[in-house]
């Protein structure tokens, strides 16, 4: 218990002053996200994954925290993972490289043992998907960070129930790295999690989860799942419908995301960010007390129903502004202009001469 207060303590206060630090650098080296209305620095990731790796790993050097094989293999791709997203925060990656790389260490750190090679496969894609999706939330000052902390208590108190001490204690340290990277991240933002935070934290809470529910049933197991990434994948779902129905390239960014569609809607970030991860907290909790056995398996369906009336209230929330008409060659338009003055000289001299 005085360990994982410590670690706990240690991660809060060396991540909020790393990731303080680490700005000057991305700074200097222009490490920014330019898609806000102010450039972001990004290194903030680097942080919450360097402080969660180190003082986990340091419970295994001490003795006071054994990691076990299973946590140590996660915790080692989640590093790599983690190191994909810095590079695409360094330099533009394309996004199947960095969804190829992400299922690569999924498929490192599925239980097969528990799960069987052909539920091994979809929880492969789902470590995936929720990894994309906190990447997908880090369009929002602190909307990452407030989710991940959420969802890291509720995969903890899972891991907790199934006598998994060693996979709480990371959660646990994760919550608090996350916890003291939003204060320098609270609106408005000094630093932003960026691909490398985002992947990371997504990667670990799913990876976590999936272990957490390895050898349950996997119905039950579909909806404890779901229930404690709804927020993420609920936002994905989103844009992937917005940009289908207004025929825009799916992967192309857009102002499209839950976030994006309140604050159109009135709200300030910071209201914004408090709404989004009230809705949150619903989820983890129904996932967590289906896990518990205190609710059936069918409660994950009323979160599914709520993601959904979310998703179509939420359309109508238009975030695209009018195409831009194509561009037109200035010959092309010289020549057209030529072409049209000459017609109308024409049109003048007949006139004259009938």
């Amino acid at each position: 218990m005085l360990y994982g207060i410590t670690a706990a303590t240690t991660a809060l206060l060396v991540t909020a002053l790393l990731a303080a630090l680490l700005r000057l650098p991305a700074l200097r080296f222009g490490i920014l996200d330019r898609r806000r209305q102010r450039p972001l620095p990004l290194l903030g990731g680097v942080a919450v994954a360097l402080v969660t790796c180190l003082v986990a790993a340091a419970g295994e050097w001490t003795g006071y925290a054994r990691l076990g094989p299973e946590t140590m293999r996660l915790l080692v791709a989640a590093g790599a993972v983690a190191l994909l997203g810095l590079v695409a925060d360094v330099r533009r990656v394309k996004a199947r490289f960095l969804v190829g790389g992400t299922a690569v260490a999924a498929a490192c750190v599925v239980p097969y043992g528990d799960t069987g090679f052909w539920l091994g496969v979809p929880a492969v894609a789902w470590i995936v998907l929720v990894a994309v999706g906190f990447k997908a939330l880090d369009h929002a000052d602190a909307l990452a960070g407030t989710v991940g902390v959420l969802t890291a208590f509720g995969v903890g108190v899972c891991a907790a129930a199934e006598v998994m001490d060693e996979l709480a204690v990371l959660l646990s340290v994760l919550a608090a790295a996350l916890t003291g990277f939003l204060l320098p991240n609270w609106h408005p933002a000094r630093v932003g999690l960026g691909a490398t935070g985002s992947l990371f934290v997504g990667f670990v809470l799913a990876s976590s989860a999936v272990i957490t529910r390895a050898g349950h049933d996997p119905a039950a197991s579909a909806g404890v799942l779901y229930g404690l990434s709804a927020l993420a994948v609920t936002d994905l779902v989103l844009v992937a419908v917005s940009r289908r129905l207004a025929g825009r390239p799916l992967l192309r960014g857009a102002p499209d995301h839950l976030a994006h569609r309140l604050r159109r809607a009135g709200l300030t970030p910071q209201g914004t960010t408090v709404l989004l991860g009230a809705a949150a907290l619903p989820g983890v909790v129904v996932g967590v007390l289906v896990h518990l056995g205190r609710l059936g398996a069918t409660a994950a369906w009323w979160v599914g129903a709520g993601s959904a009336l979310v998703v179509l209230a939420l359309l109508h929330i238009k975030p695209y502004g009018p195409r831009r008409q194509p561009r037109v060659p200035v010959q092309d338009s010289v020549r057209a202009s030529r072409r049209m003055a000459s017609s109308q000289v024409g049109a003048q001299l007949r006139v004259r001469n009938g």
